[in-house]
């Protein structure tokens, strides 16, 4: 009972359950085979519970082998015997199906030198001292010693013994295996008693007084310490517990082959370590796999346990989900964001950041864009640079282009930082660049369309230069426009602090982008700018009517339709795209160069086309309109005020415009036409003026005579 009690400590804690635990009647010969049956039928109540441990004798499991053959489940069990039944005859003998597969253990012993020479020398007539040998020479020879008594072994014989019999191997002799530990035993004693007798009797022969009687705690204590070297050649000691050494012989029942069955050994246990030979164990000749036995399958990768109340070797099992780790075996834990189990289910592993890449195609066919416009825009600036004094540059507002243009290649270089792995910096400044590069080209468009309807309204109702219109002036308006957004960008920027951010837009994703093209506060920074356009826009359509001269203004109107469809269109696919960096970064930077593109060549290839491929068209031209016949159209006059500004609109300066009255007229009755309105003038009550206008510097003079 403490054998089986050690073993459920040891298995408990290696975790194995017992499903069914029995004892067996000690006696064989008070139980019946219904005590074995019932026993069987537990053991079959529990089918996954295949492997079975038996602590008992030859004679209970011999018992217990009988009800499995009654019982119709040879096979179904896996036995793992005790010392006590081990390779026993009268347990296998017969039932040699039902014990098949067994492995059990078996004391470990060698010869005892000398010991089959001695036994094999004895006959009746030289071992009197022993009571029982005549017995068993009866038994061993089948015969009946004269004048013996009755014995159940030789009642059933007719045959006399003569004493000349022989005992050896050819007669079937052979030793009992564990004969070893019996002289041990009687060797342990030994020498026990030799060396008390060495410590109390100060080397008098025989037993002394200290002796008479010997204590027995005492000499247990110098049993337990004795060491010696037995007959069988073995080291013998006693352990801690008191126990002899644990040698033993692990052996297997198997069948070799067709209705052949041994013992076999296939191991050894010795010194606390087991050596075991796998390959030779065959549970069943004709199944060569191992049986299991256990309650429950164990759970696949990603399953995790939910015991059965009452037992630890039975669970049921259940999936984790494909965002969550087994970290203990009864739970599933979520990882976080930005994290996915690895394939085992153990660890959560950060998932590779998604961000617009300088290798990708998208940003490839961006920056290839933004690099052309680049170098258009260049072009342009040298361009304008080298004829930055003709008539065509000058009038386009020499200052305002340039603004304009640095502008234009700030939109194609602002795709560079967007394109760019995503940092705070980088955040930081794509934040401010984005809206300051279109402040700066619809600032100095702003500032361009309202000189000239500022010029062309005042005329209409004054004689008197409107203020403000001097280059110098100009270039102060369009940067106080700038300061604008670069103010509210600086109090945005510390109101809302860039940052980088990993963003999900679903478990199976991370993206590293700039958080404000999440919350989509990049409209923020596009406000004002967008401000800058519908007012551009509203100028372009005020300004749609001047005279030829100054056409600017219609492709200045074209500009603007044009960038207003272009954010009508970018706006909504913006939204739309902020799950997909790489679309919205390559969405917004297309948008941003389609717009500096449109701008470019709306406003300086015009100037460009005169400039490079009609040199001769680079001069002044007349503020009215030419009739086809070549004269003046008169029913288009300009006021005189508007004239003479109108002629400065670009970098003309007030030096540059010499103006002189004309000579007076005979009063009379004039009719004057203003557009298709014409009036009647008293010549008794008019005032007749006479303004002319010469542009100093120009190739031709032109005269320009207007009468009120």
């Amino acid at each position: 009972m403490k054998a089986f009690t050690v073993l459920e400590e040891l298995l408990s804690k290696n975790d194995v359950c017992i499903a069914v635990k029995e004892r067996l009647t000690k006696d064989s010969g008070v139980a019946g085979d219904s005590y074995y049956d019932s026993i069987v039928q537990k053991l079959m109540a529990k089918p996954k519970a295949r492997g079975v441990i038996i602590f008992g004798s030859d004679q209970e499991v011999a018992g217990v082998m009988r009800a499995v053959r009654r019982s119709n489940c040879t096979g179904t069990f896996s036995w793992i015997g005790s010392d006590g039944w081990s390779a026993r005859s009268l347990v296998f003998d017969g039932n040699e199906e039902q014990v098949e597969g067994t492995i059990s253990v078996q004391p470990k012993a060698h010869p005892v030198q000398g010991f089959d020479q001695y036994f094999q020398s004895l006959t009746v007539q030289n071992n009197r001292r022993n009571p029982w040998f005549t017995e068993f020479w009866e038994h061993f020879f089948n015969c009946k010693w004269p004048n013996s008594l009755i014995t159940p072994y030789n009642q059933y014989t007719d045959r006399s013994c003569t004493g000349k019999e022989v005992i050896s191997h050819k007669t079937g002799y052979e030793a009992e295996k564990q004969l070893q530990f019996v002289s041990d035993s009687v060797l342990a004693f030994a020498y026990a008693l030799k060396a008390l007798h060495a410590d109390k009797c100060d080397g008098i022969p025989g037993i002394c007084p200290q002796m008479k009687p010997i204590d027995g705690a005492v000499f247990l204590n110098y049993l337990k310490n004795v060491t010696f070297k037995g007959l069988s050649g073995d080291e013998f000691h006693f352990s801690e517990n008191g126990d002899g050494p644990a040698r033993y012989n692990i052996i297997h029942f198997k069948q070799t082959s067709p209705r052949v069955y041994k013992w076999i050994r296939i191991g050894e246990y010795r010194d606390g370590e087991l050596n075991i030979s796998l390959p030779d164990i065959r549970f069943r000749l004709e199944e060569p796999d191992m049986p299991v036995s256990v309650c429950s399958p164990p759970c696949l990768t990603g399953q995790a346990k939910k015991y059965v109340e009452g037992s630890k070797c039975c669970w049921h099992c259940f999936n984790c989900t494909k965002y969550q780790i087994l970290q203990q075996e009864t739970t599933c834990y979520d990882c976080p964001l930005g994290y996915l189990p690895n394939a085992e289910h153990t660890v959560c592993e950060m998932i590779p950041l998604q961000y617009m890449r300088l290798d990708s195609y998208w940003a490839m066919g961006v920056m290839a864009f933004s690099t052309l416009g680049i170098l258009i825009t260049v072009f342009v600036i040298a361009v304008f640079f080298k004829f930055r004094d003709t008539p065509v540059v000058r009038a386009s507002g020499r200052e305002l282009s340039y603004v304009l243009l640095g502008g234009i290649f700030l939109c194609y270089a602002i795709t560079f930082l967007l394109v760019q792995k995503p940092s705070d910096i980088k955040c930081g400044a794509q934040k401010m660049g984005i809206g300051l590069c279109f402040t700066i080209v619809y600032s100095a468009v702003l500032t361009k369309t309202n000189r000239i309807d500022r010029i062309f309204r005042s005329g209409v109702r004054s004689t008197k230069k409107p203020s403000f219109i001097s280059p110098k002036s100009q270039l102060l308006i369009c940067g106080g426009i700038i300061s604008i957004q670069v103010v509210f960008s600086a109090m945005w920027m510390g109101f809302r602090p860039p940052r980088a951010m990993h963003y999900h837009p679903n478990p199976d994703e991370s993206h590293l982008v700039c958080a404000a093209s999440i919350d989509a506060t990049y409209m923020v920074a596009f406000a004002y700018p967008m401000i800058l356009i519908l007012i551009c826009t509203v100028y372009a359509i005020l300004t749609r009517k001047i005279p030829e001269a100054f056409n600017e203004s219609k492709y200045i109107g074209f500009t603007m339709y044009t960038t207003c469809i272009v954010w009508l269109a970018f706006i909504p696919l913006y939204f739309t795209t902020t799950d997909h960096d790489e679309i919205n970064v390559f969405t917004m930077s297309v948008t941003v160069s389609i717009s500096a593109t449109v701008t470019l060549f709306c406003l300086f290839t015009p100037k460009l086309y005169i400039i490079l491929l009609h040199p001769k068209k680079n001069v002044r031209q007349p503020l009215m309109n030419q009739s086809k016949y070549g004269g003046t159209n008169d029913n288009r006059l300009v006021p005189s005020k508007v004239e003479s500004s109108a002629i400065s609109v670009g970098s003309f300066g007030a030096n540059d415009v010499n103006c002189k009255p004309c000579a007076k007229q005979t009063p009379q009755k004039t009719q004057t036409t203003c557009g298709t309105q014409t009036n009647n003038v008293n010549t008794s009550t008019g005032i007749t003026r006479c303004v002319s206008c010469t542009v100093i510097g120009s190739r031709e003079e032109n005269n320009l005579t207007h009468i009120t």
